[in-house]
């Protein structure tokens, strides 16, 4: 059973500021819940309709109906089990290997999907704009499906950071050269745009490597990438030279 207070508490963690003012996020789904639990994320309590997660004491595990889980849960069509974590300590950055700096990603799809896309191709590390969109947002937590715990994602200026680092800065513009004529190092910072707007004029300034994905279509007529799709082929390239 739920409780009114734990039901407000639950549904409260929706939005940004009271999983900023509580220090607490919500996954739901068993993969996405089991990758937290593995990677050492601090448990609050998990709630969900059958027994499931033997390992997790009694005292931190609620069994609940559908119609209960349907009032706490994030998602349009709830999983069978959602869980609260403790928000852990931000990690700093480090100035080593290949990094994606993200400026100004809004949309949470688009951000948990780059942070899978970031796991798969062995990145460790995010740079996000302060107004990129929350990582701990659940509909982040659910599309990164666990690669949250293998990414370290920073939340801070991007300016300050680009015009102290020691390392190549790459942006993707639609008049940069053909990625797949350019040699691509193993160290640097890749930098991503806002869905809409791309790259801010301010960061365009700080930039010295302009690198493009071509477009093959015979009309030239889509305008550009979705940026989490953009992300994979960047990432892919980067790699493949390495």
């Amino acid at each position: 059973m739920v409780s009114k207070n734990q039901i407000k508490l639950i549904t409260s963690l929706h939005q940004k500021k009271f999983r900023q003012s509580n220090q607490l996020f919500i996954a739901e789904g068993v993969k996405v819940i089991q990758e937290l639990l593995d990677a050492t994320f601090e448990l609050v309590h998990i709630y969900a309709t059958t027994s499931m997660f033997k390992e997790v004491l009694v005292d931190k595990f609620s069994l609940i109906s559908d119609d209960e889980l349907k009032k706490i849960s994030a998602l349009t069509v709830p999983n069978n089990c959602l869980a609260i974590f403790k928000i852990p300590l931000p990690k700093m950055w480090e100035e080593r290997g290949l990094i994606v700096a993200l400026d100004s990603v809004r949309d949470p799809g688009n951000l948990g999907t780059i942070l899978r896309i970031c796991d798969w191709y062995g990145i460790e590390q995010i740079i996000c704009s302060p107004d990129t969109v929350d990582i701990y947002n659940p509909k982040v937590i659910q599309a990164t499906m666990g690669s949250i715990a293998r990414v370290n994602c920073c939340y801070t200026a991007l300016i300050p950071i680009f015009e102290k680092t020691n390392l190549p800065l790459f942006g993707t513009f639609m008049n940069g050269e053909n990625i797949y004529k350019t040699r691509l190092p193993q160290e640097g910072i890749i930098v991503m745009g806002n869905e809409a707007n791309g790259i801010s004029k301010e960061i365009e300034n700080t930039i010295q490597n302009r690198i493009a994905i071509p477009r093959f279509g015979p009309l030239q007529k889509t305008e550009s990438l979705n940026v989490a799709t953009a992300t994979a082929i960047i990432l892919s390239e980067f790699r493949r030279n390495g």
